[in-house]
């Protein structure tokens, strides 16, 4: 920062956890400067922009976006906004690499995503340590905020619910919707996958439904070998892909080889763009919005922003949750006096955070129990002969 807009105010060392030449953390110190809140804030989208996911990256970086040019203004700040690319072919390593960049940019104040449960796993510790909050609009994976063994630290939120709700509900419905009596599950060894696919294998086990389970490589793009493992009397194939293009080439072999099961995908699967086989089925953490009496002119408006696009699942969370990394930042900036001490001040006001008519409905508030949304659903959409999206649970 310049001296100019008085950015070095006040000066703290934080500490972050750094990956060395062999993989293992290490520690160094990186100093900040407190922030005068007149001064251009960047807020990152650390999110899937390019390979398999990129659709992600896309769609939660033009509502973000939006977000940030419509609210900002309103609450007197200037804000800057990114993104931070993590395809999730590649990995973990990406995720603390760009971790590492954040932390020593003295303007980003907080950290919108990241959007994958296994980026959030990889970089937590990172952002954590130098007390960052980072929101992600989409990472479902539970073990991230629920349990004993936390994989996120405790400055990580998500706006979205957890697979401890997602998996119940997507087994719930199979079983008294579908009436299934046997399901393959089909993971692909990363975070997202496996945990979603335990979530629900542990709800249809206990409801008596035969299961099995299959693995396959995150790089996997040919599934025939997968689909002759499928059981001819099989009802359902889960297939918790991040990568919507996958699911529906399983769909179309399950097809090819004469199989009568039908895929259920999760939420990184929605994208009616990529997966349309109709007969499949996807859950989701967020309803279509545009059935929102309130949403109507935020809709409106985002449309003429981003003309000829489709309002999605993936976008409207992005949305609210800079939304409320903008609103906390502005309670820091009023609590400071017009200069943000130090990133833990903005992590310390991300709970205070309550949004009416939050843009997926109602009012938004905090558990109490952890960092995730109180009453907060899942959704089930089967896809029609046209390839769109209909709401069924």
């Amino acid at each position: 920062m310049k001296k100019a807009i008085g950015l070095a105010l006040a000066v703290l060392a934080t500490t972050v956890v750094a990956a060395s030449a062999q993989g293992s953390p290490k520690v160094v110190q990186v100093a900040t400067a407190g922030v005068n809140c007149k001064s251009t804030i960047t807020l990152p989208l650390v999110t899937p922009v390019t390979g398999g996911a990129g659709f992600l990256g896309a769609e939660q970086g033009s509502w973000a976006k939006y977000a940030v040019k419509t609210l900002a203004p309103k609450l007197g700040l200037k804000v800057k906004f990114v993104l931070g690319d993590t395809p999730v072919e590649q990995g973990a390593s990406v995720a603390q690499t760009i971790a590492q960049k954040y932390v020593g940019d003295k303007s980003v104040l907080a950290i919108l995503g990241p959007s994958t449960s296994g980026a959030v796993a990889a970089s937590s510790a990172t952002y954590g340590q130098a007390k960052i909050a980072h929101i992600s609009p989409s990472a479902t994976r539970t073990d991230l905020t629920q349990g004993t063994a936390k994989e996120a630290t405790s400055a990580f939120f998500r706006v979205v619910p957890g697979d401890y709700i997602q998996g119940p509900t997507d087994a719930s419905y199979m079983v008294k919707t579908l009436h299934v009596k046997k399901v393959v599950l089909l993971d692909f060894q990363e975070p997202y996958s496996v945990g979603l696919s335990d979530a629900v294998e542990a709800a249809l086990k206990k409801a008596g439904v035969s299961t099995s389970r299959l693995s396959a490589p995150n790089t996997t793009t040919d599934y025939s070998a997968y689909v002759t493992k499928v059981p001819s009397d099989a009802d359902i194939v889960f297939f918790p892909t991040q990568k919507p293009g996958d699911a529906q080439t399983f769909a179309q072999q399950l097809i090819e080889q004469g199989k009568k099961a039908k895929v259920f995908g999760g939420d990184g699967s929605n994208d009616p763009s990529a997966f349309k086989q109709p007969g499949s089925y996807v859950s989701n953490f967020a309803p279509d919005i545009t059935g929102i009496a309130a949403d109507k002119a935020l809709v409106a408006g985002w449309q003429k922003a981003n003309p000829g696009k489709t309002v999605g699942s993936f976008g409207p969370p992005a949305y609210g949750a800079a939304q409320i990394l903008m609103d906390a930042i502005h309670l820091t900036c009023v609590a400071d006096h017009g200069v943000i001490k130090s990133r833990r001040d903005v992590l310390r006001k991300v709970k205070q955070v309550s949004i009416k008519n939050w843009i997926l409905g109602g009012t938004f508030k905090w558990s109490t129990k952890s960092n995730d949304p109180l009453n907060a659903k899942f959704y089930i959409f089967q896809i029609q002969q046209n390839g769109s999206y209909k709401l069924v649970g």
